[in-house]
């Protein structure tokens, strides 16, 4: 059974392999990369409820027992985002079916979209530290072929930016890696925690530890963010799409996995994560409301996202982990459509600057209230799926007295409100600038990826009870890293 935990990640890659000899045949690729998701998913799914179940799972790469081999782990916390990432982006492929053109499909444009989804899936569920950089490169390489695809001079630019600051990145993990397998003579994970709870949190491992902090809030978006809003928005929109909904969250994976099961003895680390999320949602705000561009601003919302899951880390409650599980994979799917929806405003339009464009819920009325409902389950408001996140961290933050916390949380929540409300009163209210002659037709292939997330963020809000046991187990077992642990290094299971 446990065997079923290394499909998420190799199917996609098998299959990103063999696309790679019909490159011509452009509908093999799409049925292909669409069935491979979806078989995905539904792996992710048994597995998710299997654990919920029996308990974590743990497959052994070779038969090497821990902490000498290579293994995945399999916990609620991991197989929900695991699911949730499957899920998004097999939307997400029915939606660049109709947008990409063939030119850019035919440049291995699937077989890069699905060893992007390995590289996340595998870093989600690698329980080797060393593993989670190998998996965290193959997301990076397809990364970076996507956003450069097709060659437009602003991908290009941006993708400058995105590489260097990446590469600097994966250097400092290594040299983190370097430093604590020095300190700690191993790098599984479970096995590092207990090595620290052993030798005590002193100098060098908190020194080590901010090192991590540093480059996973690199990759997250969080406070060095700079890189992230050109871009997320120069490329297509389906891999913008891709970018909003699965990157960052690699990165707050693993600053969770981290300081929740290794780096826990230092409260000093918590504060400056408090601190660096406080900053990165106020600094996303102003970002939010300064710029007039469409996609500039929905790239802005991605990182007050990311400031606000991370508070949850900084709170580091049972609560505020239930909060932070549910609203992770809340965001994967509402930042999706979100991105898609300004994207096809975009492509409608012709511009991306909101006051450039009126009245266009007149002509695109399915766009239009689509973009309302978005706007407010990203607001968080009830009963769409961002509330019920944002009141577990809120609870989480109440018990533990932080209350700089919960104000700017709640308020980056009013941010991001009047940031999409200025989209949506200037570009879908009033009267349309589109006469008939000028209207660019809306395929139904186009609103179907729109419509499968918009019901897949209603139905998390309403059906908030069916998600409930898989998120507090998720949280029990952030709160009891020794659970993690026992899993791991119990070396009777198979």
């Amino acid at each position: 059974m446990n065997n079923l935990l290394v499909l998420p990640m190799i199917l996609p890659v098998l299959m990103g392999v063999i696309l790679v000899l019909f490159r011509p045949y452009i509908r093999v690729q799409r049925v292909l990369s669409l069935l491979t998701m979806v078989l995905s998913a539904g792996v992710a799914a048994y597995c998710l409820e299997y654990i919920r179940r029996t308990g974590i799972m743990r497959l052994d790469f070779g038969d090497w027992l821990p902490p000498h081999g290579i293994l995945f782990v399999g916990d609620s916390f991991a197989m929900l985002l695991v699911l949730a990432a499957c899920v998004v982006s097999s939307i997400i492929l029915l939606y660049a079916f109709v947008t990409t053109g063939i030119e850019t499909e035919k440049m291995f444009f699937y077989p890069f979209f699905l060893f992007l989804v390995a590289g996340v899936n595998g870093s989600f569920l690698t329980g080797d530290l060393f593993n989670l950089f190998v998996c965290f490169e193959v997301m990076l390489l397809a990364s970076y072929v996507l956003l450069t695809l097709g060659g437009r001079k602003m991908q290009l630019k941006e993708g400058i930016t995105y590489v260097l600051i990446n590469v600097l990145a994966s250097w400092f993990f290594l040299l983190g890696i370097a430093y604590l397998y020095g300190t700690v003579g191993t790098l599984n994970m479970a096995h590092i925690a207990v090595r620290v709870a052993e030798a005590g949190q002193g100098p060098l491992l908190t020194l080590i530890s901010i090192v991590f902090l540093i480059v996973f809030s690199l990759k997250a978006g969080l406070l060095l963010y700079f890189w992230l809003p050109g871009s997320y928005a120069a490329p297509p929109t389906a891999v913008a799409a891709l970018f909003g909904a699965l990157l960052t969250k690699v990165g707050i994976y693993a600053l969770y996995r981290m300081f929740t099961l290794i780096f826990i003895h230092d409260p000093l680390v918590f504060k400056m994560i408090g601190v660096l999320a406080v900053v990165t949602m106020i600094g996303g705000c102003l970002g939010a409301i300064a710029y007039g561009d469409i996609r500039q601003i929905v790239s802005y919302n991605v990182i007050i996202s990311v400031g606000f899951v991370l508070t949850g880390l900084a709170i580091s409650t049972t609560t505020a982990f239930q909060g932070a599980s549910y609203y992770l994979v809340h965001d994967m799917a509402s930042k999706a459509l979100l991105f898609l929806l300004a994207g096809t405003v975009v492509h409608l339009t012709g511009r991306s600057k909101f006051d450039e464009i009126s009245g266009l819920i007149r002509n695109y009325p399915l766009v239009g209230w689509l973009f309302f409902l978005t706007m407010l389950a990203v607001a968080g408001i009830p009963p769409l799926s961002g509330f019920i996140g944002k009141v577990y961290i809120g609870l989480g933050a109440i018990e533990t007295g932080s209350y700089l916390l919960l104000a700017v949380a709640f308020i980056s929540g009013i941010g991001v409100l009047y940031s999409l409300l200025r989209i949506f009163l200037n570009s879908f209210w009033g009267e349309t600038t589109i006469s008939e002659d000028d209207q660019v037709s809306f395929k139904k292939a186009l609103g179907l990826p729109l419509v499968l997330l918009a019901m897949l963020v209603v139905g998390m809000g309403i059906g908030a009870e069916l998600l409930s046991p898989y998120i507090q187990d998720a949280a029990n077992t952030l709160a009891n890293p020794e659970q993690y642990i026992r899993a791991v290094l119990d070396n009777d299971l198979k």
